[in-house]
């Protein structure tokens, strides 16, 4: 691992040694009183835009409203890649993927990272966790991690049922997602029971699958998850006539990457407006289900007298494109896979304030570091949120100076076949792919064009060339690329080898088995091509 990689816990010492040697402890944002406690709630493919207008009017989330009467909602919080794992592994570890490698949703931090809760834990924090971490490798099925191993392939087939949309439950069933909220409950009794008897600050974290799709057995084995399923009583919640039914381009019109997008998650067929509108309205009552469970935490803390004395973040790991760019899912640049909600409110944040600076996820880490009054590491590639929650002079507040005026999400995975750069600064988007020469960018005004529907990449060739300067100045890109190229063939050739005689059994049922059943012997050629 290059410098600013991942660490393991028998670093712990040397880093924090290091750490005091390279950087001043950060005083504490509410002055000389005892620490925060802090609670981090983070969910599963949620909308950023969905937190302030006017994408606030499709759905009603009186927790989310809650939080921005009491606190502070920034305006451009993004996601540092935009799948569950990699994007995780950024947040927990505070350093972009190209820095963590974590390249697919197989491939995340080593277990013994070094994160943020655990050097809260060493310097006096109880610490406890509830729910989805996925910031590890080894998780997700064989399909995911094959088919972002085989992107590069000269093929196309379906690895997603389509999407749809499913009613359960009655009018007054609150509880759809199960497992989140016996985690939500397991946190709830913690804060009761456990975290009101302490005498030293805490953190909590607890983790959502929410409102992520569920799965869709119906597309046979191997299934995904295509599936936008809540009861009558969230789907109350939504305003349909807010519902905005988003336009798409032509097939033929598509950028190529885009179409390799939308054809893999089975989503180049014929929809009706009405099935559009359905899907993205079943996602915003699962947004609903999502906020009620952000409410339990809050009524905990205040029902224990911990609400004033606790810092509480509302995130989620990326968004959900609900049909957005003839997609459904994540995996995408566009806002409404890129863009993440984030939420401070608790002592020192101000209140009702919106920020418009361009943030991201690996912030999380010297802004959990900053609360904690822990000397912040020079090597991540993040910076504390503190200065602009609490009105600070970030050049004062921070031995690492300004932060910067952009944020860099990446992808590898699936579903993609490129690897994809985005730089967010200002009014603009810029998106590369792969060499930076092969396939075209995309440039958006998102001020002129929030939905993100004209590429003024061609128009704009100065802009194009200023931003691709920053970007290469950040990560060599191109050569990221290749190094990604490389990774996938080995892990294939490895993965392939450890099958043996079973492996065109078992590369055929994989997700994308309808397509591929049809011709095996082409998809088996092609892939020996590749190899």
């Amino acid at each position: 691992m290059r410098d600013g990689g991942p660490l393991g816990r028998a670093g712990l010492a040397l880093l924090l040694m290091a750490a005091g040697a390279g950087a001043r402890s950060q005083p504490a944002a509410h002055g000389d009183q005892s620490r925060s406690n802090v609670v981090l709630v983070a969910c599963d493919s949620l909308d950023g835009r969905l937190t302030f207008f006017p994408g606030n009017q499709t759905v009603n989330l009186p927790s989310i409203n809650f939080m921005k009467r009491h606190g502070t909602v920034f305006l451009n919080a993004y996601t540092n890649s935009p799948i569950c794992c990699p994007s995780r592994a950024a947040m927990w570890s505070g350093l972009f993927t190209h820095l963590t490698e974590s390249w697919n949703n197989f491939k995340g931090l080593d277990p013994d990272y070094v994160t943020w809760m655990d050097l809260m834990e060493k310097h006096g924090y109880h610490a406890q966790k509830f729910g989805k971490l996925d910031f590890t490798s080894g998780h997700h099925s064989v399909s995911n991690r094959v088919e972002a191993w085989t992107r590069d392939v000269n093929f196309l087939l379906r690895q997603e049922g389509r999407p749809m949309v499913k009613l359960t439950g009655h009018r007054k069933q609150l509880r759809v997602m199960e497992t989140d909220w016996r985690n939500t409950d397991k946190a709830v009794n913690w804060i009761k029971e456990e975290a009101v008897k302490f005498t030293q600050p805490f953190i909590l974290y607890l983790g959502l699958n929410l409102p992520h799709p569920y799965p869709s057995p119906y597309a046979g084995e191997n299934f995904g998850s295509s599936t936008f399923l809540t009861s009558p009583y969230w789907l109350e919640k939504v305003n349909y006539e807010a519902i905005k039914i988003p336009k798409w381009s032509s097939l033929s019109e598509m950028h190529p990457v885009d179409y390799y997008s939308s054809y893999t998650k089975n989503c180049t067929g014929e929809f009706s407006k009405e099935e559009v509108r359905n899907i993205r309205a079943f996602y915003y009552a699962m947004c609903a289900e999502t906020d009620a469970m952000l409410g339990e935490i809050i009524s905990a803390l205040r029902d224990t007298g911990l609400l004033g004395k606790t810092i509480i973040i509302f995130t989620a790991d990326h968004g959900e494109l609900a049909m957005e760019h003839r997609q459904f899912y994540k995996m995408s640049m566009y806002e409404g896979s890129s863009h993440v909600p984030l939420l401070v409110m608790g002592p020192g944040v101000r209140e009702q304030q919106q920020i418009p600076n361009v943030v991201s996820l690996v912030d999380i880490y010297p802004t959990m570091l900053d609360i904690a009054r822990i000397p912040v590491l020079q090597n991540l590639s993040g910076y504390s949120l503190m200065p602009l929650l609490c009105e600070k002079v970030e050049s004062e507040a921070s031995p690492r100076g300004s932060r910067p005026s952009w944020v860099l999400s990446e992808f590898h995975g699936c579903n993609v076949n490129s690897s994809v750069y985005m730089l967010r600064t200002g009014k603009w988007k810029y998106i590369t792919y792969s060499d930076g020469s092969s396939v075209p960018p995309q440039l958006f005004d998102l001020t002129d064009d929030p939905d993100e529907l004209t590429n003024v990449a061609i128009k704009f060739p100065v802009i194009v060339h200023s931003l691709d300067k920053i970007l290469r100045s950040i990560v060599n890109y191109p050569k990221v690329s290749s190094s990604v190229q490389e990774y996938n063939k080995e892990q294939f050739i490895s993965w392939k080898q450890s099958l043996g005689h079973n492996y065109s059994s078992v590369i055929a049922n994989l997700r994308w088995h309808q397509d591929w059943l049809k011709d095996q012997k082409k998809y088996e050629n092609a892939i020996d091509k590749w190899l």
